[in-house]
Parts: C-alpha cells; sequence; structure tokens
C-alpha cells in the first residue's frame, strides 16, 4: 500500500505539469515599445509641432541674445578698446550672460512642463488603447518590448497600437493660414 502513494504522487505531479505545459502552449503574447508607440501618435505629433511654434519665439530670442554675447566676447578679445571700454563691455557681458542662463532656464522648466503635461495625458490614453487592443486580439500577456532581451516582430504590437490611438483619439486638421 506504501508502495503505490509515491507512483501515485508521481503520476499526480507529472499530469499538472503536462496540464501547465498545454496552458502556456495557448498562452497569447503580445509586446509594444510605448514609447515609440506614444511618440508616434498623431496627437503627439500635434502637440511637438505645437510646442516648437509656442516656443519659438523664445529660442529667436536667445539665439539673438547669444549673437550679442559672441559679439561683445569678440570686442573684448579685439584688444582695441580702452581701459573703461573693455570694463564697460565686460560688464554688459556679465550681464547679458546672467540673462541668457535665465531666460534659457524658464524656457528649459517651461518646455519640460509643456512635454510633461502632453505625454501624462497621452500616456493614460495609450494604456487604456493597449488594454483594448490586447482584449479585441485575445491577448493574454502584452509585455513591454524593452524588457525582453529578443522579440520575435511577429509579436510586436507597436504600429497596431499607434493606429488605434489614433482612431480612438482623432486629431482634427489644423486651419489654413489666414489670407489664403
Amino acid at each position: 500500500m506504501f508502495s503505490r502513494l509515491p507512483v501515485r504522487a508521481i503520476v499526480a505531479c507529472a499530469a499538472l505539469f503536462i496540464g501547465a505545459q498545454a496552458g502556456f502552449a495557448q498562452l497569447k503574447i503580445a509586446v509594444v515599445r510605448s514609447q515609440e508607440a506614444l511618440m508616434g501618435t498623431a496627437e503627439v505629433k500635434k502637440a511637438d509641432a505645437q510646442m516648437q511654434a509656442t516656443f519659438k519665439p523664445r529660442q529667436d530670442d536667445l539665439a539673438q541674445l547669444a549673437k550679442e554675447i559672441d559679439a561683445l566676447t569678440a570686442q573684448l578679445q579685439s584688444g582695441k578698446l580702452n581701459d573703461q571700454q573693455s570694463m564697460d563691455a565686460q560688464n554688459l557681458l556679465k550681464r547679458k550672460q546672467t540673462e541668457g542662463q535665465r531666460k534659457q532656464d524658464d524656457l528649459n522648466s517651461d518646455v519640460e512642463a509643456f512635454r510633461q503635461d502632453v505625454l501624462q495625458k497621452s500616456a493614460a490614453k495609450m494604456q487604456a488603447v493597449i488594454k483594448k487592443l490586447a482584449e479585441e486580439k485575445g491577448y493574454d500577456l502584452v509585455i513591454e518590448a524593452n524588457a525582453c532581451p529578443f522579440v520575435k516582430p511577429t509579436l510586436d504590437i507597436t504600429n497596431d497600437a499607434i493606429a488605434a490611438y489614433d482612431k480612438a483619439n482623432p486629431v482634427a486638421a489644423p486651419a489654413p493660414p489666414a489670407g489664403k
């Protein structure tokens, strides 16, 4: 009687193992490159273009300030200024460098806040889109592609996620320029 017990336990474990293997064989897995998917959406591309347009005047202002700083630096290095002119130019250069650094810091901060706002809203929508896509296509598991050392390209649903996102979140076409 005791000799049959280990055999039954082994048979039961083997049956569970075979059943588990069959269950894994039916598991439907997909991978997504969520960062690429997010950046590939029409909504994020439009927001990026809007961000470029919004901050372009400030970038142009910084470029002009950089030219002024370069011109002052060239004047100082030319050796053509007397002591008073050199001191005045150094003071002006220092003020312009400080102004430029402040403007650059403010611009960087505003750009980052704009970017974070867009990405935060879009990331939440993308997660919902990926979940819906997984349910529609019957995926049991969707994994971030970056977490895997190797992924078959046929498992990648990044382009499907972009298309589904764009369909669920259509972007209005930009208005034509005034006067045309």
